[in-house]
């Protein structure tokens, strides 16, 4: 008799590189779920401290874990990808946390509506683990209750880890570039049908990441992804209005 091995409705997927400061958070959140119907992976960038011992502690929830060598993050997202079996697609990466522990519970509950993307706000923490604030109030990027690529012309509009794709619509991640994470989003947006804005918090972000380290290789590739999406005359007069904005909260501020 063959038997129909039964895929997963959800994949979260963790990227990790000499990270043992900040794993166990992401971790916890896992393992606190209220549901366990999803699949675990985590790719790590063969870390060189102790994060593979406590990926290695923690292997009863992880589904698959890989440690090797790559070419950066977005190398890294891509494997995570091609390993994916679930249905939808979450990256929550290390540091970052599931904000609610009935989070999968509720996702299963709303992807039978068949959406194509599910997002939500995302709550910024520093390195320190103190809470900033909801990133829609700390940043001029308001959430809006209609989510769609054309709203992305001033940059990230929503985190990635508060961005849960279905798996089929996903893209691979474009690679050298800083701003990878918003051109895949705006991809699947536009490959998107149905988009729903989930009842809550999916995710505390923790600041401080590449794009942070690298600004101007950030704001450059940003640029050139907001540009192969806008145009380019568009995207200067959009740019314009991202650098008048800044020089006027400075004012006030």
């Amino acid at each position: 008799m063959l038997i129909t091995k039964i895929m997963p409705f959800l994949t979260i997927i963790t990227i990790t590189y000499n990270a043992e400061a900040f794993i166990k958070a992401t971790l916890e959140s896992v393992r606190q779920q209220s549901s366990k119907d999803f699949e675990y992976i985590v790719i790590d960038g063969k870390s060189k401290d102790g994060t593979l011992a406590i990926l290695n502690y923690n292997k009863d929830i992880i589904n698959e874990l890989i440690s090797e060598s790559d070419k950066g993050i977005y190398d890294a997202m891509n494997k995570g990808l091609s390993k994916a079996t679930g249905d939808y697609v979450w990256f929550m990466n290390a540091g970052d946390v599931i904000y609610e522990k009935d989070a999968v519970k509720k996702l299963k509950e709303i992807i039978t509506q068949k959406p194509d993307v599910i997002y939500s706000d995302t709550i910024m923490m520093s390195e320190t683990g103190s809470k900033i604030g909801l990133r829609s109030d700390v940043l001029p990027h308001k959430i809006p209750t209609d989510l769609s690529w054309q709203k992305f012309k001033f940059g990230m509009l929503v985190c990635h880890q508060s961005f849960i794709a279905k798996r089929s619509l996903a893209p691979l991640y474009i690679m050298g570039n800083l701003s990878a994470d918003i051109d895949w989003e705006i991809k699947c947006l536009k490959n998107a049908k149905l988009v729903i804005q989930y009842p809550g918090i999916l995710s505390k972000y923790l600041i401080g990441g590449v794009s942070n380290q690298k600004q101007v290789k950030s704001w450059t590739d940003r640029f050139i992804v907001l540009q192969s999406h806008f145009g380019f005359f568009p995207n200067i007069l959009n740019h314009m209005l991202i650098v008048f904005r800044a020089s006027f909260r400075k004012i006030l501020g």
